[in-house]
């Protein structure tokens, strides 16, 4: 199954690349190497799994941190491992609390840098299906009318046909209408898979916070 999955490995020190190839490769990943930061953005492909290696320090350019902060900047959603031989305790923290999966320190032993790499893989194949769920959602929400939407949002906060009538000043007939056409449109079979669907759309928080 490993040969499914790309390892990204960003690391200046040709040795440690080399190193790190070598021994995943051995485990069937795919592994591309990069010598800095910028050239990995320039080369980044998503792909449904994967997840990225990537030192503290680089030699020039942006440092593993900051490399972190620009995915984010991008939404590009890649599980991260920082591997480093210079780490520290803040550093740990603030790396885990930006979203990486783990923060080792070298030396480490194969077997724990593979079972982080499993737990990276894992995130990001749950990343890559909600993204694809959040995508359909949103191309389901946008066929839907402005009243269908206004309709909808009401729908799934529970009110009843003769309130969403009431509120938007229509007939108790055109509010069935619009559920009708509503459930049509994306699919839904109930008022629990509207909700699921609005909300992996974003448009439940975007319509009520108006």
């Amino acid at each position: 199954m490993n040969e499914h999955a790309t390892i990204f490995v960003v690391d200046d020190d040709p040795a440690v690349r080399d190193s790190l190839k070598l021994l995943l490769e051995q485990e069937d990943f795919s592994v591309i190497t990069f010598e800095s930061a910028e050239a990995f953005l320039a080369a980044y492909q998503p792909t449904p799994r994967c997840c990225a290696i990537l030192d503290i320090r680089l030699a020039s350019g942006l440092d593993g941190m900051q490399l972190q902060a620009e995915l984010g900047k991008r939404g590009i959603l890649l599980p991260i491992i920082f591997l480093t031989g210079y780490g520290n305790i803040p550093m740990s923290v603030q790396a885990i609390k930006s979203g990486a999966v783990d923060f080792l320190t070298k030396p480490i032993t194969s077997a724990a840098l593979l079972v982080s790499i499993e737990a990276a893989l894992w995130e990001s194949e749950q990343r890559y299906l909600q993204a694809d769920t959040n995508k359909k959602a949103t191309e389901c929400i946008a066929g839907l009318t402005e009243r269908e939407r206004e309709v909808m949002c009401l729908a799934i906060e529970s009110l009843s046909n003769k309130e969403i009538a009431r509120l938007l000043n229509i007939s108790h007939r055109t509010v069935e209408i619009h559920k009708a056409r509503i459930m049509e449109k994306t699919g839904a079979n109930t008022l629990l898979d509207l909700l699921r669907i609005a909300e992996s759309s974003g448009l439940r928080s975007a319509e009520l916070g108006k």
